[in-house]
């Protein structure tokens, strides 16, 4: 079972000689000391502070993080990356009482340069709920324009943890982080290593090598598809050396994870989200090096069901919503009414289990495109361009039209130069429908994406609209 926090710090506080080694690429002895110095301080205040943890800087994000959590301090994750508009949509939601680490308070000032004075913002006008004390907020959200916090708690974040560890049969689990630690793919890394004993190697993506000081036999790796294609290209011997490779954050396409196969890459496509505390689906690599490309069966700490638009739970291989329920569910999101805990979560995504329950993800509900009638997956069309291997990348999206709706367009980055959209049209006219097939297409040298690999929405829209005018 995953440790407490307080049991896990007291034991490296105590035993710090010995627990040295179980964070590689950043200092164990200063994690220690900073969570120390940190801890009492916050837990000798009343009420507990809010804290809104924008530390880009590994080490300090982790002690700040567990010494908060320890104290029992509702805390807020923060993308230290954070532009004028998005801390001023976040202070105004948040409110916080401390901002960490004290440099990110220019961020702080400017985002309220326009709204109001810092001191009304440490009046903490938004309590957290009764039943989320200790509560850890987790954004998710921001590249639909709108950041929100999942609340979740020591108690969902460890239940993702011991599922986990049920999935895969380990004990202690060694855990390679190169992804941001303010986003729950991250954290999760964190928690699993930190509460089960595990080692945790944290490393800057651009500067993986091939000789980093662990045997990646022994680790997990999490990537995004973004990562794992650049790593394919640079990386695949070290790469396929990793006891797993947990792949998220966005959809792969087939050709990544056929090239993933031919190198015997342990993969293991995973389905999660900030709102359930990471994967509540994964794939085993045994599974995946079989020619299996479905997103896995589900977790033990989660049940999922598939059901139609009025609510009726449908039979294998029927498309539908997404629902699920899970130990590890946030208990629902800051500020806003409802509580999720206990009940089932209505994803926005679609997919059916086949009859050897494995779960397979076929798109959003949100993205769906209706033409003349007709509905139109994003993720279909866009499967169907990526296996030309004409382009780098490709998002597909409707675009409103007096006479059909809408009308089905691809944003692409081709290739090379000599790919054009005719190029691309013509190797897709006998792969699709008619009216699945774009009317609009929109070259870019690369489309805008986050640090987790996901499209950023509103900048892809941004791009159409420019070339329609």
């Amino acid at each position: 079972m995953a440790a407490s926090i307080m049991e896990r710090l007291t034991e490296i506080w105590e035993q710090k000689s010995a627990r040295r080694d179980w964070l590689i690429g950043i200092d164990s002895d200063q994690f220690s000391q900073q969570s120390q110095q940190l801890f009492p301080a916050l837990s000798q205040q009343q009420p507990r502070p809010k804290i809104l943890l924008a530390e880009s800087e590994p080490v300090k994000f982790l002690a700040s993080f567990t010494a908060a959590v320890a104290a029992n301090c509702p805390i807020f994750l923060g993308n230290p990356h954070w532009v004028e508009s998005e801390w001023q949509q976040v202070l105004k939601l948040v409110q916080p009482n401390i901002i960490l680490p004290p440099s990110a308070q220019h961020g702080f000032e400017r985002g309220l340069r326009r709204e109001r004075s810092v001191e009304r913002y440490t009046d903490n006008l938004n309590p957290i709920p009764s039943a989320a004390t200790a509560s850890i907020m987790i954004p998710t959200g921001g590249s639909s324009g709108k950041i929100r916090f999942a609340i979740h708690t020591w108690e969902t974040l460890t239940a993702s943890v011991t599922g986990f560890q049920q999935y895969f049969g380990k004990i202690a689990i060694n855990s390679c982080c190169v992804l941001p630690l303010y986003h729950v793919s991250g954290l999760m890394q964190f928690m699993r290593s930190f509460t089960t004993g595990g080692k945790l190697a944290i490393f800057p993506f651009k500067s993986i090598l091939e000789d980093y000081p662990i045997d990646p036999s022994e680790f997990f790796i999490s990537l995004v598809p973004t990562q794992l294609q650049r790593l394919l290209q640079t990386h695949p011997t070290w790469l396929s050396r990793f006891h797993t490779i947990l792949l998220g954050g966005a959809p792969a396409w087939e050709e990544l994870l056929e090239t993933a196969r031919k190198h015997r890459l342990r993969l293991a496509p995973t389905y999660g989200m900030t709102e359930t505390a990471s994967q509540v689906v994964t794939l085993k690599p045994e599974d995946f090096l079989q020619g299996n490309n479905s997103c896995g069966r589900v977790l033990p700490h989660a049940k999922i069901s598939i059901q139609s638009p009025t609510g009726e739970v449908l039979d294998v291989n029927k498309t539908g919503a997404i629902a699920i329920k899970a130990n590890s569910l946030m208990l629902g999101y800051y500020a806003e009414t409802g509580n999720q805990e206990g009940r089932y979560y209505q994803s926005d995504d679609l997919g059916y289990f086949d009859d050897r329950h494995f779960l397979h993800v076929v798109g959003r509900r949100s993205n769906k495109i209706i033409t003349g009638g007709e509905n139109v997956f994003p993720a279909e069309v866009e499967a169907a361009i990526r296996a030309t291997g004409l382009v780098k990348d490709v998002c597909v999206l409707g675009i409103r039209d007096p006479e059909w709706g809408q009308v089905v367009s691809a944003v692409y980055a081709p290739r090379d130069a000599g790919v054009s959209s005719k190029t691309i049209a013509e190797a897709i006219a006998n792969k699709l429908s008619k009216y699945k097939r774009p009317k609009h297409w929109v070259a870019v040298e690369s489309l805008p994406r986050n640090a987790q690999g996901k499209l950023l929405g509103s900048q892809v829209m941004q791009l159409v609209n420019k070339k329609q005018h």
